[in-house]
Formats: C-alpha cells, sequence, structure tokens
C-alpha cells in the first residue's frame, strides 16, 4: 500500500484521512464502511469549498 502523507496542510481533510487508520485493528469484511465514510466526508469537503 502506498503511504499516505502525514498532513495535507487541510484540517477537514487531514481528520478525514486519520480516520483510515481504523483499517488496521478492522477485519476486511468491514474496510467497506470506513472507505464509504471516508469518501463521503471528502465529497463533503469539496463540496463546501466549492461554496466558499
Amino acid at each position: 500500500m502506498t503511504e499516505l502523507p502525514v498532513e495535507t496542510g487541510d484540517a477537514r481533510v487531514d481528520g478525514i484521512l486519520a480516520g483510515l487508520n481504523r483499517l488496521a485493528g478492522l477485519p476486511a469484511a468491514d474496510h467497506v464502511a470506513v472507505f464509504d465514510d471516508a469518501f463521503t466526508g471528502l465529497e463533503a469537503t469539496l463540496a463546501a469549498m466549492d461554496e466558499q
């Protein structure tokens, strides 16, 4: 797996990406929900940026 940057420079995105750390303690069957949460959060963050 590719290493993610430590910080992106945007606290909202960094918080979402930090949530991916939950993957290590979960069975593979539960990974989809974690990625879905991250995708939803990133999508909402991008939408909020468009509204500014």
